[in-house]
């Protein structure tokens, strides 16, 4: 039986992938999400209390973990689909995955991943339904080491997906004063199920920590509720593709298993 998805392990050309790699570097470099602003009307600068918001926004995320997150990322030909409970403080994050080309369904299986690479495993069956996110950590808890088809991150726009969900919290809120010189907008106003949030153009990266922003507008964008919690980022990968990820509002119990990074035996 195939554990594998191979539209999620496959790669994209090397002009995506480069900008993929250059959004990781600066992100690793800088330590804030640098996030995808949409055309909206009207940005500008972020107030004074905007910009405390925005320097909350990992921190709570942090104070939040073990998190569930769904992301959504373009695959060659297909879209895949994650919903997984993401543990900021180990960060190592366990779920379901699925993809799907127009009404098909390509390939779904478990997906376990941390700052090294990701793992995929297939429940017993030879029907896999996906199920909710307890599920899914119930299911990977009961699936050996030798289960898990592990492999490094490439630089495609889902592994690049992957590895943000990992970088979106700080155990400390970030430095307002150096958010406010980054370039940081507020966008627009608006409603995710039923809530309003803000909308906010990350900052843009410094190529280092003495160097001025990088001009034009940031490749990320953040939706940020009243109290700084972080709802949803969106991310631009390049060439037209854009990974989003939602997050909850609740944390998971019991948070993400030990067994798809034991040794095999």
């Amino acid at each position: 039986m195939r554990t594998t998805a191979p539209s999620v392990r496959a790669r994209t050309p090397r002009a995506r992938t480069w900008a993929a790699l250059t959004l990781v570097v600066a992100l690793s470099a800088c330590g804030w999400l640098w996030l995808t602003g949409h055309d909206g009307s009207g940005p500008r600068p972020l107030t004074a209390g905007e910009t405390q918001r925005l320097a909350l926004a990992r921190f709570r995320t942090y104070q939040g973990s073990p998190t569930e997150v769904t992301v959504r990322a373009p695959v060659p030909g297909a879209t895949a689909v994650v919903h997984a409970v993401v543990d900021q403080r180990r960060h190592r994050a366990v779920g379901w995955y699925e993809t799907t080309s127009g009404t098909a369904r390509d390939g779904r299986g478990l997906l376990a991943w941390d700052g090294t690479g990701l793992a995929l495993a297939r429940p017993k069956g030879t029907n896999v339904a996906v199920g909710s996110v307890p599920q899914a950590v119930r299911e990977a808890g009961r699936l050996t080491p030798k289960a898990w088809i592990r492999r490094p991150f490439g630089h495609d726009a889902f592994d690049t997906a992957l590895r943000l969900t990992l970088t979106m919290a700080a155990d400390r809120p970030d430095n307002a004063q150096l958010l406010a010189q980054s370039g940081a907008l507020h966008l627009r106003e608006e409603d995710v199920d039923g809530s309003s949030y803000d909308v906010f153009s990350g900052p843009r990266p410094r190529p280092n920590a003495s160097a001025s922003p990088a001009t034009g507008r940031s490749p990320l964008t953040y939706w940020i509720a009243p109290d700084g919690r972080l709802r949803r980022v969106a991310a631009n990968l390049g060439t037209g593709h854009t990974a989003t990820i939602d997050l909850g509002a609740t944390r998971v119990r019991p948070g993400v298993p030990e067994t798809p990074w034991s040794p095999r035996r």
